[in-house]
């Protein structure tokens, strides 16, 4: 039993990884599934696909790696954070679609909450800002909603949770009912200082504690899978939301330390451990993760679309068949041209948090075409990584220069990362193995089932792949960035 499998449950597919026990990859599965846009800003799942998807995931790469589930020791799961459903406590069954994290339909009764000057309480315990980014504000909107929903949870006939605590719920048949730390600290309703739900919160936004999942370590005991579904009991011993998973697949466990995660949006955390560092520049004070009983945590700054403006290129505009030919045909682009793209389609996250903003184009001219649409997007991610690391710098100080950790599947870009370590001004590292959420879901169960390495011997097996380092010169960068917040201050519909 020396293989760890790990659940990369994303927001387009969910992925399966079998590591063995020297973090090599054994094997994997992957299946995307359905996205679905009831009305515009809406973002839905359907929770049933998610869990067949995760399924077929697993088993494939049990088959893929030769082994049976009896040989794997334990189950990581990484998910995709404050994406939220509610279920039948007797059924499993859900009582809607789960409503993702991009979703924006909350938006005016953040907003209402704002005016009327809640946002103070709920930033000073959860370290969050009312956005319909977060997970509570989807809760009261399914109780309010949905015929019955919050009678019947009010009657303890219903159970919340983030995608996690869904996937638990019924990989172990109805049996654990339960999320961790960094999942929880992402529903507007956990007070990140005292690691408990919040009863003031609760009555805030209406939520029944009823309704709410045990919250445990990242690495803890979370229940055992059903034997019929894999052949065999599985225990399932470390959970974290991806972007907690993915800086601890990263090996970001000092403070200071950075990483950015490029995958359907963009996020990037910064480690200062004990501190809870408060923002005042609109960033997040979030739980990096809580091991052994003790918290660390992090400033996180989050972008709501990076590679979802490559899946819009391929999908919507049909400029290319694939995503990974969205790279050769920026490289064709004009270099006298001047175009800026800000992918605000479902609003824009940190720092700027405007619910209402919507995405747009700036620059173009009659010569401009498919390529230089795309290198915009490109583009675009790395400028608003910059946007982030400048306000991060503004709250936890600046010493030296920042070394950037990346990861996701943009980084396999390497004319992308190049222009992210120009427009940063600063190195940008990117390691040997892409699939850091899904890592550290892996070392969270490997370690907890004494399978794998502890915490500074991991760190120390961290590789580097490539560093990118600057190359652009200063005029060109500083004249780049002027256009760019030229193009943010024309989108952003608060001032």
């Amino acid at each position: 039993m020396s293989y760890i499998l790990a659940i990369d449950q994303g927001t387009t597919s969910s992925r399966a990884i079998v590591f063995a026990k020297d973090r090599s990859i054994a094997g994997s599965g992957q299946k995307e599934f359905t996205q679905i846009f009831p009305r515009d800003g809406w973002v839905e799942h359907n929770p049933e696909e998610i869990l067949e998807s995760v399924v077929w995931a697993i088993r494939t790469a049990l088959v893929d790696a030769g082994i049976e589930a009896s040989q794997v020791a334990a189950i990581g799961i990484a998910n995709q954070r404050e994406t939220t459903l509610i279920w039948d406590r007797k059924t499993g069954k859900p009582i809607y679609n789960a409503i993702v994290w991009q979703d924006r339909r909350t938006a005016a009764y953040c907003a209402k909450l704002k005016q009327d000057g809640h946002e103070t309480l709920v930033t000073c315990k959860t370290g969050l800002l009312l956005d319909p980014y977060f997970s509570g504000t989807k809760v009261k909107w399914l109780l309010d909603n949905v015929d019955g929903a919050r009678e019947r949870a009010e009657a303890a006939e219903l159970a919340f949770g983030t995608v996690d605590s869904f996937l638990i719920w019924r990989l172990t048949g109805g049996k654990s009912h339960v999320t961790d730390a960094t999942n929880a600290g992402r529903t507007l309703l956990f007070d990140i200082a005292a690691n408990a739900w919040d009863a003031e919160l609760l009555d805030l936004f209406a939520v029944p504690d009823a309704l709410l999942p045990a919250v445990k370590d990242c690495a803890d005991d979370f229940g055992m899978t059903e034997a019929a579904l894999f052949g065999a009991e599985i225990p399932i011993l470390g959970v974290a939301g991806d972007q907690h998973a993915a800086t601890i697949g990263q090996a970001c466990f000092a403070p200071g330390m950075l990483k950015s995660t490029y995958g359907t949006g963009c996020f990037a955390l910064l480690n200062t451990g004990a501190d809870m560092v408060r923002s005042h520049n609109r960033l997040l004070t979030t739980i990096a993760y809580r091991l052994n009983g003790q918290t660390s945590y992090a400033l996180e700054g989050s972008i709501f679309i990076a590679g979802a403006a490559v899946q819009w290129i391929r999908d919507g505009l049909k400029l290319v068949k694939q995503a990974n030919d969205t790279e050769p045909l920026a490289r064709t682009a004009d270099p006298s041209q001047n175009v800026y793209m800000v992918p605000a389609f479902v609003g824009l996250g940190a720092p700027w948090w405007d619910a209402e903003a919507r995405g747009a184009i700036y620059g173009l001219t009659r010569n401009s075409g498919p390529a230089e649409i795309a290198k915009a997007a490109l583009e675009a991610v790395c400028y608003q990584t910059r946007d982030l690391l400048e306000a991060m710098h503004k709250d936890w100080g600046e010493s030296g220069k920042t070394v950037l950790r990346v990861d996701g599947g943009m980084v396999a870009s390497d004319w992308t990362m190049q222009f992210l370590a120009d427009v940063l001004d600063a190195p940008v590292d990117r390691p040997k193995i892409l699939e850091t959420a899904a890592l550290g879901a892996a070392w969270l169960a490997g370690s907890r089932a004494g399978v794998w390495l502890d915490m500074a011997e991991f760190a120390k097996s961290w590789a580097l792949e490539r560093q990118f380092t600057p190359a652009m010169d200063a005029a060109t960068r500083d004249a780049k960035i002027v256009g760019w917040d030229d193009a943010m201050r024309r989108t952003l519909t608060t001032p």
